[in-house]
């Protein structure tokens, strides 16, 4: 199985996709728990949610899930929100708290190590190598990660999340132009919106916004009630949800690459 998709284009916005793979190695899937194998909290359809919203993006897709081993976490497994509930490296719960593997068969922490090495390692090196080749070609490279979660889940959050959660740390992972263009144009559309909220930008977000370095980097979490059926199995793909969604995607997307263009010397 291969770990990741590169779809390599000439603009300068790479889409970063860690979270929308199924794929579970046999292995893997056999030690699970009933819970764990329904894999509910993937990052549903989000390849296809932004497939073709620009002319010349590059996609770096995992295909593994982050049940595997989450590709958006600290490789060193520091957390990313002290003090708050959050799944680790190689989660042993969902986002509900619940186990989501069979009693005694957690991974070990070499085990741990050998995924890391073999699936979260080679999606951040294609994705490092996207971005640098970006950047020798525009003087600059903007990285959008992509993402999708459940709107009601209070073991990580009270209340329902707004449909549009932008995190750049603080405004520490870009350009202050490329911060302010994208919460102005997810403001002006008719989803609810929130800047460095519960989701302020994962690890890939923090690690490699660099913006003195003409690396910017946002994050995009996403409700799946905007673009899903239900928040629930099937996790249906909804069209006319979806079509509404991605004209404002576009749009965002075309106003963070004009802004980003501008602050070039």
């Amino acid at each position: 199985m291969q770990v990741f998709d590169v779809h390599r284009g000439s603009g300068p916005i790479v889409l970063g996709q860690p979270h929308g793979g199924t794929h579970v190695p046999a292995e893997i899937t056999a030690r699970l728990n009933a819970n764990g194998k329904t894999l509910k909290d993937t990052d549903w359809h989000i390849n296809r949610l932004y497939e073709g919203l620009l002319p010349d993006m590059t996609v770096v897709q995992s295909h593994i899930h982050r049940y595997v081993i989450d590709c958006n976490r600290d490789p060193a497994g520091v957390s990313l929100y002290p003090g708050q509930n959050t799944t680790t490296l190689v989660p042993l719960t969902d986002f509900d708290g619940q186990a989501i593997w069979q009693e005694g068969q957690e991974p070990s922490s070499d085990e741990i190590e050998h995924r890391r090495q073999t699936y979260h390692a080679p999606y951040h090196a294609a994705l490092e190598s996207e971005l640098q080749r970006v950047r020798e070609k525009h003087g600059f490279a903007v990285l959008f990660d992509c993402h999708s979660i459940r709107s009601v889940i209070p073991f990580l959050f009270e209340g329902t999340l707004p449909d549009m959660n932008i995190g750049t740390d603080g405004g520490v992972t870009c350009a202050p132009d490329i911060e302010s263009i994208t919460h102005e144009f997810a403001t002006s559309s008719p989803y609810s919106t929130v800047l460095n909220g519960r989701f302020r930008g994962g690890w890939t977000t923090r690690h490699y916004g660099r913006p003195a370095a003409g690396l910017h980097a946002v994050q995009m979490e996403l409700a799946q009630s905007t673009y899903l059926t239900a928040e629930a199995a099937p996790w249906a793909y909804d069209p006319a949800k979806a079509s509404r969604l991605r004209h404002w995607l576009r749009d965002i997307l075309d106003a963070i690459q004009d802004t980003a263009l501008e602050l070039t010397p």
